[in-house]
C-alpha cells in the first residue's frame, strides 16, 4: 500500500490480549453493524485460535480490521482443517483505500501460512470475496411434522452469563459431536456463546437425561425451530421434544437432521448473509444442509 493511503496509520496484529486493542474492535463492530460483542470477556474470552489483523490511528481508533481463526467443521463426513473470517469492517473516513483489501490479504496469507485447507466467512456481499476465490455453498434447511415426543420432560433452562450454566456449556462445547456428518462445526465455542447473546428469542435448554443443550426458538404456537445441540452424543428429536416438555405439530431444523431419528424436507434458507468456502474448489454438498446459526459469524 502507499504512503499516502495508510497515512496517519499504522498496521497492528495480535492485539486481542490488549485491553485497549480489544476495546477498538468493540467500538468498531458497534458502530459499524450495532453488535456488542464486549460480553465475550464475560463468556471465557475471544476465541484463543484468533489472529486480527487491523490498522490504527495514532489516537488508538481501529480504522479498519479482518480477524482469522481457526473453525474446523464436518464437510460430507471428513473434518477440515479450516480457517473462518470474522469481524471485517471499515470505517467511513477510511473507506476507499484499500485497507479492507490490505487486511483480506494479510488474514488469507496468515491462513496459508498456518497450513489451513480451507477457510469460510458469513457475509451479506458475496461479490466482495468472490475475486479471492470464495464460492457460496447453497444453504438449505429442513421442515416437516414433529415426531410424538418420546422421554422424560426434564430440562432447565441455561443462562450463558451464570458461572455454573457457563461452566457446563464450555465443557460440552469442548468435546461436542458434529450436529450433521454433511456440514457442521465441530469446535467454535466462542461463536456459541456470543450468538446467545445476539439474538433475544434463542432459548438454551438442559435436557439432563440426554446431558445435552439444546438452542432452540418457538415462534409461533405449534411451530418448533431448532438451531443446534451441544452433547456428545445427540438425542433424537422425539427425546429433545419430550425433554423441553413443548406441543409441537411442525419442526424445522436449521442443519441437516441426520443424527436426529427424523426426516424433514429440505428447502431453501432464505437467510441475510450467504457461506462463502475458499479452497477444496472439486467438492459439493453430498446433501443440502447449512450451518447452524448459532456459528454464523
Amino acid at each position: 500500500m502507499s504512503a499516502t493511503e495508510t497515512t496517519g496509520l499504522r498496521f497492528r496484529q495480535d492485539y486481542f490480549s490488549d485491553p485497549a486493542g480489544w476495546a477498538a474492535l468493540v467500538s468498531l463492530l458497534d458502530d459499524t453493524f450495532g453488535i456488542d460483542i464486549d460480553p465475550l470477556r464475560e463468556l471465557g474470552g475471544a476465541d484463543p485460535t484468533s489472529m486480527p489483523f487491523g490498522w490504527f490511528t495514532e489516537g488508538g481508533v481501529l480504522a479498519a480490521n479482518l480477524s482469522a481463526f481457526a473453525m474446523p467443521f464436518v464437510l460430507n463426513g471428513r473434518l477440515v482443517n479450516a480457517a473462518g473470517l470474522q469481524s471485517g469492517a471499515v470505517r467511513p473516513p477510511w473507506r476507499g483505500r484499500g485497507l479492507y483489501r490490505d487486511v483480506t490479504h494479510k488474514a488469507l496469507g496468515w491462513c496459508e501460512a498456518q497450513g489451513f485447507e480451507a477457510v469460510i466467512l458469513y457475509t451479506d456481499k458475496p461479490d466482495l470475496y468472490e475475486p479471492y476465490g470464495f464460492r457460496s455453498l447453497p444453504l438449505h434447511k429442513y421442515a416437516g411434522p414433529a415426531p410424538a415426543p418420546a422421554g422424560s420432560a426434564a430440562s432447565r433452562s441455561l443462562q450463558p452469563r451464570d458461572a455454573g450454566d457457563l461452566a457446563l456449556l464450555q465443557d460440552l462445547l469442548a468435546n461436542r459431536k458434529p450436529i450433521s456428518e454433511t456440514l457442521a462445526v465441530a469446535s467454535s465455542p466462542a461463536m456459541f456463546l456470543i450468538n446467545t447473546q445476539f439474538d433475544p428469542d434463542v432459548r438454551l435448554s438442559y435436557l439432563e437425561e440426554s446431558k445435552a443443550v439444546i438452542a432452540w426458538k418457538m415462534p409461533a404456537a405449534g411451530h418448533f425451530v431448532l438451531l443446534d445441540v451441544i452433547a456428545t452424543e445427540i438425542p433424537p428429536l422425539a427425546a429433545i421434544l419430550a425433554g423441553l416438555g413443548v406441543e409441537a405439530t411442525t419442526v424445522e431444523t436449521l442443519f441437516r437432521p441426520d443424527r436426529l431419528g427424523w426426516s424433514g424436507k429440505a428447502l431453501p434458507y432464505e437467510g441475510g448473509t450467504r457461506l462463502m468456502l475458499r479452497g477444496m474448489e472439486e467438492v459439493s454438498l453430498d446433501h443440502p444442509a447449512m450451518l447452524s446459526p448459532m456459528a454464523d459469524f
